[in-house]
């Protein structure tokens, strides 16, 4: 069959993605483009949000509208939680975020038969981590490694943990076997990544901690460089940094996930750590690290938040010097705690998410022409206006003169800042690293 597949939503989505169309190729199927006709469209769908359900639903529609006759599957976060929407989409197959395997052998089935197809579990009842082969992105340059999957936080905004379950891990062992065979394919970066890694090993004989893992995963890598997802706050303590920073090839690039920067914002967010611990952590990573990029994500407007608390938010943030942010502004999540809490008007939430964002790129700049001067082994990935781009360790984007460098790891020096880039130059009479 010529297949199409969609991807919304989050790097584990794509992670998944990523394995099925693998496991499609061996199956002698064709990936073809999701804009072009096709015998079969995937649509791995994403909830996080009342905006990701509405565009699974536009996505399902016009594939649908693309080819009448085709077949429509749709797995994901989406379905898990109100089957009942999808059902209603003319749509010939329905799965959630369980076995994927399965779900494409059903896919098989479906294309056969002709007969509408529905295989959803309960997924707050999953205990064993599916185990999917680590998928790359730009051409064997970046690989995604999924480490673990399912969430048992229960944020007040987050319908994920009903969707995905609760914590499942790859086992130590799994991991290293995979990280050898990305070695072997020539990939020069793995990224660790899942829905929550920070909660790694916990439902695993003896609990092992993520700091573990970290170390067993670079040891193998070898000179492949390893990335981390995104952490909690809590996880980052003098005995993470400590090891973490002995492992030359660990990025120094840390997404902690913060949301808000106001004590009362997380404790109805039922965020697990307040803005002291927080800082505690931005504070031990750059005592541990030279210069790493810290990063993080908020959530403008949510639910009760004062225009005092929000004041709290900005000053905390421009406290932390982020290298980057992510911002949002709240949206509604039906099903969850915060959608009945009382709302901040839309205006609100949107201004203020403005107001964010604007500090935001003040110090991304501030971050940007920090890194002027210093030379750093940038993995270059793709051309550009004539140049090539590629990221830094701490990953922020580099942009330098040359030819060939795909998959190249070379030492660059950073000269300027130009539209948001590291302007670089190759150091002299230097090889690529790989």
């Amino acid at each position: 069959m010529n297949i199409a597949i969609y991807t919304l939503g989050c790097k584990v989505n794509q992670y998944e993605t990523a394995a099925m169309e693998r496991e499609l190729a061996a199956r002698g199927h064709t990936l073809v483009p999701f804009e072009g006709p096709a015998d079969a469209y995937i649509v791995n769908t994403c909830t996080v949000t009342a905006v990701s359900d509405k565009k699974s639903r536009q996505t399902i529609r016009r594939a649908r509208k693309q080819s009448p006759r085709a077949v429509i599957a749709v797995c994901g976060c989406y379905p898990q939680t109100p089957p009942e929407d999808v059902k209603g989409l003319d749509v010939d197959l329905i799965a959630g975020t369980g076995d994927r395997m399965k779900f494409l052998d059903l896919l098989e089935d479906a294309a056969r038969e002709k007969e509408p197809l529905v295989s959803l579990d309960e997924a707050l009842r999953r205990r064993t981590f599916e185990v999917l082969p680590a998928g790359g992105l730009a051409a064997r340059t970046r690989a995604m490694l999924k480490v673990e999957d399912g969430c048992v936080n229960f944020c007040s905004y987050c319908i994920i943990p009903y969707a995905r379950g609760p914590v499942r891990s790859l086992p130590l062992e799994t991991a290293a076997e995979e990280v050898r065979r990305l070695k072997a394919e020539g990939y020069r970066e793995i990224v660790l990544t899942g829905i929550e890694i920070s909660s790694w090993g916990r439902d695993l004989p003896g609990k092992p901690e993520l700091t573990g893992l970290i170390e067993a995963v670079c040891r193998e890598a070898g000179r492949m460089r390893v990335r981390l997802g995104s952490l909690e706050p809590r996880t980052v303590t003098e005995d993470f940094c400590r090891r973490t920073a002995a492992l030359p090839n660990l990025c120094p690039h840390f997404h902690l996930s913060m949301q808000s920067g106001c004590d009362g914002t997380l404790r109805r967010m039922n965020r697990k750590y307040d803005t002291a611990r927080y800082y505690e952590s931005v504070r031990l990573l750059n005592e541990a690290f030279d210069r790493p990029a810290v990063t993080t994500d908020l959530i403008a407007g949510f639910p009760g938040e004062t225009e005092e608390e929000f004041a709290s938010t900005l000053a905390f943030i421009r406290k932390c010097a982020f290298a980057e942010m992510h911002i949002f502004p709240y949206s509604i999540r039906p099903g969850t705690p915060a959608a009945e809490m009382e709302q901040v008007p839309k205006a609100v939430k949107e201004d203020r998410a403005a107001r964010a964002a604007a500090v935001a790129e003040e110090l991304h700049a501030a971050y940007l022409q920090g890194c002027v001067g210093r030379t750093y082994d940038v993995l270059y990935e793709q051309p550009s206006g004539g140049r090539y781009q590629g990221h830094a360790p701490n990953y922020m984007l580099v942009s330098a003169e040359g030819d060939h460098l795909h998959n190249c790891v070379v030492p660059t020096r950073i000269v300027g800042v130009r539209d948001g880039l590291l302007m670089g130059e190759l150091c002299g009479g230097s090889l690529p690293s790989f």
